[in-house]
C-alpha cells in the first residue's frame, strides 16, 4: 500500500506513547488514504518515540470497510524502495500487480511479501467480489547490506497451528514451531493468533527480540496491561514469555518483533534510504521515467495491466531529511 498522504511527514508526530507498567502503548492516529470517499488507516508505527520494532517500520490498520460506502482500495502504481511490504488481510481480497511481472491475489490468511530492494513500482486494488475491507499492511526496512537488492514477490499460506486456547498463523520467521520460508533479510516474526474467550496463554518468544501486538479485535491484555482495539503494545527484550490474555469474546491480534534493528533510516513516502541525496535522488527517477513516461527500463519499471496512470509523489519538504534510528 502506498503513503498517499499529500504533505508525508519526515517523522510521523503523534500522541505520545504512554507506558503502562512493563508495556508502551502506541495509540493510531487516522489517515485518510485518497478523495472524500477515502479509505481510512490507523497508523501505529513510526511515531515519534517509536520508529521501530526491529526491522518493523510501519503499521497501517483498516476496516472493517463497506466497500460500497467507502469505495474499497484503489491505489495506483507507485514506488518503494529499501523495504519490504506486507500485506494480511482479515476479510475481503485485493489485486497486486507489480513492475517484476507479478500479477496475485492478496487473501484472508495468506501472506503477500513484495521485497521493493533497490526499486518496486506495484497496485492495489480491491476485487469486485469485495464487499468488507479489513486488513494490515506492514513494512519491513532493509538492513544497509541487502537495501539493494533484486526486487521480488512472494506468496505464503501459512497453516493454523493449534494451542491450547490460541490459533497461530505465522507469516514471517518462527514461533511455536512453526517458521514462514517467506525471504527475510533480519531476524524477524509476524504472525496472527486467535484466541478464544478467556484464553489465558502463556506464548514463548525470542527474548532478544523486542515486540508489538496490535489489536485487532476483542478484548487483550499483554503482560497484565490492557491493550486498547487498533493500539500496537511495545515490549522491549528481556523475557521468553509472553502473556496473552483475551477476554469473553476472544481476542485477534498481529505480532510482530524482531532484534532492535540497529541502523539509522530516512523514510519519506514510499521510500527508505539512508541520505537526504537519496530520497531525492529516489522521487526523480519516479517522476521523470515513470510519471513522466520517459522510459520504462530505469529502476521502478512499469506495472503492466493497470487501467490508469501512476501516482505522482508529493513534493519534497523545505529542509533536508534526516536520519532516524
Amino acid at each position: 500500500m502506498s503513503n498517499l498522504e499529500k504533505e508525508p511527514p519526515e517523522l510521523v508526530i503523534d500522541t505520545e506513547p504512554r507506558a503502562v507498567g512493563a508495556v508502551e502503548l502506541l495509540a493510531p492516529r487516522d489517515v485518510p488514504l485518497g478523495g472524500p470517499r477515502a479509505m481510512n488507516v490507523r497508523r501505529t508505527l513510526p511515531q515519534r518515540h517509536r520508529s521501530l520494532i526491529g526491522a518493523w517500520c510501519f503499521v497501517d490498520h483498516y476496516g472493517p470497510d463497506v466497500v460500497a460506502d467507502r469505495g474499497g482500495m484503489v491505489v495506483p502504481p507507485h514506488p518503494h524502495t529499501g523495504l519490504q511490504t506486507v500485506s494480511w488481510l482479515f476479510a475481503g481480497e485485493i489485486d497486486h500487480r507489480d513492475s517484476v511481472g507479478s500479477h496475485a491475489a492478496v487473501r484472508v490468511g495468506e501472506l503477500n511479501l513484495m521485497t521493493a530492494g533497490s526499486g518496486i513500482a506495484h497496485s492495489e486494488v480491491s476485487t469486485d467480489a469485495t464487499t468488507v475491507l479489513h486488513g494490515a499492511q506492514l513494512w519491513l526496512a532493509l538492513p544497509d547490506a541487502s537495501r539493494h537488492t533484486d526486487p521480488a514477490f512472494e506468496h505464503y499460506a501459512p497453516p493454523a497451528v493449534e494451542l491450547p486456547g490460541a490459533s497461530v498463523r505465522v507469516f514471517l520467521g518462527s514461533l511455536v514451531g512453526s517458521t514462514s520460508p517467506a525471504l527475510t533479510f533480519s531476524a524477524i516474526v509476524g504472525a496472527q493468533i486467535d484466541l478464544a474467550p478467556d484464553a489465558v496463554v502463556e506464548l514463548p518468544v525470542d527474548a532478544g527480540f523486542e515486540h508489538g501486538v496490535l489489536l485487532d479485535a476483542g478484548a487483550l491484555t499483554v503482560d497484565g496491561d490492557d491493550v486498547p482495539v487498533a493500539h500496537l503494545a511495545y515490549r522491549e527484550p528481556g523475557s521468553a514469555v509472553m502473556r496473552l490474555v483475551a477476554g469473553p469474546a476472544g481476542a485477534r491480534l498481529v505480532l510482530i518483533g524482531g532484534l532492535p534493528f540497529g541502523e539509522s533510516i530516512i523514510m519519506w513516502w514510499n521510500f527508505i534510504g539512508r541520505t537526504h541525496g537519496e530520497i531525492v535522488r529516489f522521487r526523480e527517477e519516479w517522476q521523470t521515467d515513470v510519471v513522466a513516461g520517459v522510459r520504462d527500463d530505469g529502476r521502478f519499471g512499469v506495472v503492466a495491466g493497470y487501467p490508469g496512470a501512476p501516482l505522482p509523489a508529493p513534493e519534497l519538504p523545505g529542509v533536508r531529511l534526516k536520519p532516524r534510528s
